[in-house]
């Protein structure tokens, strides 16, 4: 699989305003992640929204659920963090070659 086509879906969940409040949220609560309702209290969201929001970080594998007892924790799959930015930067400020004498 093309590595673009892997990360395109992480950076598309990433480009609602709501889902990225949520995601940078958790990025700040860290490893013991926050429950649904804590995220709705620190971004004043209703819950239907934030459910819809979560949901799509979640299926892209950006957040993970916890089960704690009746609690549901959500937190930042910290390496999956870090492999996207990664693959943001790894090329960065490498140059570039002409492709083909066409483009010169």
């Amino acid at each position: 699989m093309n590595e673009n086509m892997t990360y395109a879906p992480l950076l598309a969940a990433l480009g609602h305003e709501a889902r990225l409040e949520i995601y940078r949220l958790l990025v700040r609560a860290g490893e013991p992640g926050l429950n649904v309702g804590e995220i709705g209290t620190h971004l004043q969201m209703p819950a239907s929204t934030l459910s819809h929001h979560l949901s799509s970080l979640v299926h892209t594998g950006l957040v993970v659920q916890q089960k704690n007892g009746r609690e549901v924790l959500n937190r930042v799959d910290f390496d999956i963090m870090n492999r996207t930015v990664s693959f943001l930067t790894d090329e960065c400020c490498i140059g570039l070659g002409v492709a083909s004498e066409d483009a010169a």
